[in-house]
């Protein structure tokens, strides 16, 4: 029984944390008035160069980084359609998933010999507990250090944003610009900043995904992660912790697929593929309502506008 609930919670941790990283993301690039769709391709983006650099310089945290800065590369387009051109944002982010696979895609055949998937890395991201070390029950927590990382960071990420005067610019920018510009706080320069972020910490989700869930880079590995992130911003209410959380119960929803899906009670495999966007769907619909984005998410902002 307590295997079974270490099992659970050790599969719940593990699945929920690139769901958590991007969903921080999302929180802080929502938090600055700028609506970030585009999170999943960012993951994908991530999920390919982190696996990517991994291989071929044999580190799991170079490859880390180097997901963290391909999803910032990647959402610098989105800043600059959003913000400087004052494009949709929901176009914009559209685009952003469609244009983050095709290039992840383009560049592993380039560099796996036609392949649409990279050669598994070596070394992936150390555990705290499971492999590495616990006994009994304890082996089959498979904490992973990301799961540690994103925890800290959801504490500081809500810390700056409640508990600095950077995070008040942020939360201003986000809900009345105009009287932010007035105050002196430059709306474009944080805009740009909090998707940039945003993208990064997309970035360290894909990149958690293959460098500590999987080993490898596939087609596959996002597969509506990113969608299902957006939907955590959205139940938790666009809060660090409230995001943070609703990742959980996500990662939740995929742990009892799995633990489902090798227990003695058969479930068909299309029902148990199905369960984590079901749930996310039925979260949305009762929780979408309840819950109030800033007031000038996904509005763009031309300075001297009232």
């Amino acid at each position: 029984m307590l295997s079974s609930i270490t099992l659970f919670i050790g599969i719940t941790l593990m699945y929920s944390t690139p769901l958590a990283f991007a969903a921080l993301g999302g929180v802080v690039s929502e938090r600055s008035g700028v609506t970030n769709l585009g999170i999943e391709g960012m993951m994908t983006i991530g999920a390919f160069t982190g696996a990517t650099v991994g291989y071929f310089t044999g580190s799991a945290w170079g490859g880390f980084l180097a997901a963290g800065a391909a999803g910032g590369m990647i959402a610098l387009l989105h800043a600059f359609a959003s913000i400087t051109c004052r494009a949709d944002q929901t176009i914009s982010g559209i685009a952003i998933n469609l244009i983050g696979p095709g290039v992840a895609l383009f560049i592993c055949r380039i560099l796996f010999d036609g392949a649409t998937m990279t050669v598994p890395v070596t070394n992936k991201i150390p555990k705290l507990l499971g492999s590495a070390g616990g006994s009994g029950a304890l082996k089959n927590l498979n904490v992973d250090v990301t799961v540690v990382v994103a925890l800290a960071l959801a504490v500081l990420l809500w810390v700056f944003l409640y508990k600095t005067k950077w995070g008040f610019h942020i939360r201003a920018v986000g809900e009345h610009p105009a009287a932010a510009d007035t105050m002196g706080i430059h709306v474009y320069r944080i805009r740009y900043l909090c998707v940039i972020v945003s993208g990064i910490l997309a970035g360290f989700g894909g990149a958690s995904m293959t460098l500590a869930i999987i080993p490898q880079f596939t087609p596959t590995a996002i597969s509506g992660q990113g969608f299902i992130a957006l939907a955590a911003v959205i139940f938790g209410k666009w809060t660090p912790h409230g995001a943070y959380g609703a990742c959980l119960l996500f990662g939740a929803a995929q742990a009892l697929t799995v633990i489902l899906g090798g227990g003695s009670f058969q479930v068909p495999s299309e029902i148990l593929a199905m369960l984590p966007y079901v749930i996310t769907i039925i979260i949305l619909i009762l929780f979408v309502g309840r819950s109030a984005a800033p007031k000038a998410s996904g509005q763009p902002y031309e300075k001297g506008e009232r």
